[in-house]
């Protein structure tokens, strides 16, 4: 004989609906069919336990405190949806180094004196004006872009055929800068504005200070000067 739960549902069980688990309240009359029908409740009875979690639940408890089963309609709770992150991933080979409080600047030369000290057979392009180019973290990578292997120099010199992809890495606390080489295949030198072209480099892996007016060499032709900004210089400051 069947027993009609109070959602609705034809259980040949009379304790526990065996459709939804809903507990079964005390019996009903049977209709002509044969099917009892239960008095409708919305609340379990005292001591019930939850057909989901086993959890017992209050008599009053119209769902499961410890899985939050529904009591009424048999059913699980919607469950909410994973939340996204609200801010976006780093853009890959993006400088995650903290920002510089005052804008500093890097201006690149092309060096006729530098280029025949390094007997390059590359053709030197015109010196010209300098390129200067913002720093606004604490540390710079200078090298050459190369989308292959995901190097995104903050100070591009592709046009330098000498400069390695990762060739050396500026550090500053802000107010003082040091140069360390990253084991570049040529190499990379630091000299003072009125002395001669430095001949020993930079000792790969050891930070070397770059003090105001100093001059770096790298690559086959190109000469850098780390400065601060001048005053409207730099976009937003």
């Amino acid at each position: 004989m069947l027993v009609k739960c109070p959602a609705g549902h034809d259980s040949a069980a009379n304790d526990y609906c065996d459709v939804c688990g809903i507990a079964m309240p005390t019996a009903g009359g049977a209709d002509p069919t044969g099917t009892i029908t239960l008095p409708a409740t919305t609340t379990p009875p005292v001591g019930s336990v939850c057909p989901s979690c086993s959890a017992t639940s209050a008599a009053d408890a119209l769902f499961c405190e410890g899985c939050g089963y529904d009591f009424t309609t048999g059913s699980m709770p919607r469950r909410a949806e994973p939340a996204t992150s609200a801010a976006p991933a780093p853009a890959p080979g993006a400088n995650v180094s903290p920002p510089l409080e005052v804008a500093w600047v890097a201006e690149v030369w092309v060096d006729p004196d530098w280029y025949a000290d390094q007997q390059s057979t590359d053709p030197l392009p015109s010196p010209g004006v300098p390129l200067v180019v913002p720093l606004r973290n604490t540390s710079i990578l200078i090298g050459r872009e190369s989308r292959s292997r995901n190097i995104t120099p903050d100070i591009d010199l592709g046009s330098d055929t000498g400069i390695s992809r990762r060739h050396a890495q500026l550090t500053t606390d802000g107010s003082r800068w040091w140069v360390e080489d990253l084991g570049s295949a040529n190499g990379t030198y630091v000299g003072g504005a009125i002395d001669a072209l430095p001949k020993t480099p930079v000792v790969p892996g050891q930070k070397q200070e770059v003090r105001a007016g100093d001059r770096i060499y790298l690559g086959a032709w190109t000469r850098m000067v780390i400065r601060k900004a001048a005053p409207g210089e730099v976009a937003g400051v």
